[in-house]
């Protein structure tokens, strides 16, 4: 599998750090202790800087080779963005566009509880040329299902120097038994704080109480929420139901499923719940007393899929998928809203 990270040619390493846990790709910097943000900055190749630069055209277009004297033009309102360290081009923006360094990105964690305190930097890297940055950093609280499944807090942040995105922040409760990605989107209330590349955008960083409030906010409402999907029990059958609700891809699908016409869908949503269900099975961190046979567990099992046994093109795409609205996030939050369903009318139909 691709991982995309950055490949730091001066210093011979990728652009990553993990604390303890060695990463599927095996790349980049583990380190035994949890660093502070300088260094957690070094340690994932992201002490660099980003520079906005004039974006300049030739005279003519007539040759592809153009003459050493052929008259530059400057290309108005558009820059490059450019990294100062190995002059790397990121991407093109447009005049407006504030850069966001990579050390803002870390500043806005240390202001989250004052000073960094409490604050653990657990993962940092750079995807492509560096344009894409990530870090995810734990924090002082944690969801506790029953007595022995602990959900940790997490806000993970991502930005690019490309133009192609906002900043995220993202609040991602993490089951620690697994280190499975638990994030749930409830319906009044996003996990999801985005900036944008503005005037503005540091001084916006710079309002963490927001992310607190996030925290604060769902912590406790998605602690009483998991702890009642732990205490529903239902039937294999039923958690291959919800399965295959959650996974559906469309509202045809779903009508092929009320009708039970399984064998008109296709062999790849087949397989795929099948995939889902044997994890729900099988995997240990399945057969603890809050998973086994109940709605906690059948949640947990579509949550597992995509963060333990998908195979993913690289690590971009698997991030996009978890954390930024994609698949993943899609499928999860169905099986989030299907379990709220059935925790109301002890029924999947309406």
């Amino acid at each position: 599998m691709a991982h995309n990270l950055n490949y730091n040619e001066k210093t011979g390493n990728h652009s990553f750090f993990s604390v303890q846990e060695k990463p599927w790709h095996s790349l980049g910097k583990i380190v035994t202790d949890y660093p502070p943000s300088a260094e957690a900055l070094q340690f994932a190749g992201l002490d660099y800087t980003v520079q906005k630069r004039e974006l300049f055209t030739h005279s003519s277009s007539e040759t592809d080779t153009p003459e050493p004297t052929q008259e530059k033009i400057k290309v108005p309102d558009y820059y490059a963005t450019v990294r100062a360290d190995n002059n790397a081009v990121l991407g093109v923006v447009g005049k407006d566009y504030k850069v966001v360094q990579n050390v803002d990105a870390f500043s806005f964690f240390d202001e989250i509880v004052g000073g960094g305190e409490g604050i653990l930097y657990e993962t940092a890297g750079a995807l492509g040329k560096g344009e894409r940055i990530f870090i995810t950093a734990k924090l002082p609280s944690y969801i506790k299902v029953d007595n022995d499944d602990l959900i940790e807090n997490y806000v993970f942040l991502t930005t690019s120097h490309d133009g192609s995105g906002s900043i995220i922040a993202a609040f991602t409760p993490v089951r620690i038994v697994c280190n499975n990605t638990l994030n749930a989107a409830l319906r009044n209330c996003s996990n999801v704080i985005k900036i944008r590349h503005t005037a503005n955008a540091i001084e916006r960083l710079k309002e963490a109480h927001k992310v607190m409030g996030m925290v604060n906010t769902l912590t406790p409402t998605i602690e009483s929420i998991f702890n009642q999907f732990s205490k529903i029990r239902i039937s294999d059958p039923q958690v291959m139901e919800l399965i295959r609700r959650a996974m559906c891809p469309n509202k045809e699908v779903l009508a092929k499923l009320e009708f039970g016409k399984l064998d008109e869908t296709s062999t790849i949503f087949q397989n795929m719940c099948n995939q889902v269900y044997e994890y729900a099975m099988t995997s240990e961190t399945q057969q603890l007393e809050t998973t086994k046979g109940t709605l906690f567990g059948a949640y947990n099992a579509v949550t597992g899929y995509f963060q333990n046994v998908r195979n993913y093109k690289d690590a971009d795409t698997k991030m996009n998928s978890i954390l930024c609205g994609g698949i993943a996030q899609m499928r999860r939050q169905a099986a989030f809203n299907i379990c709220l369903f059935f925790l109301k009318n002890n029924s999947f139909k309406n």
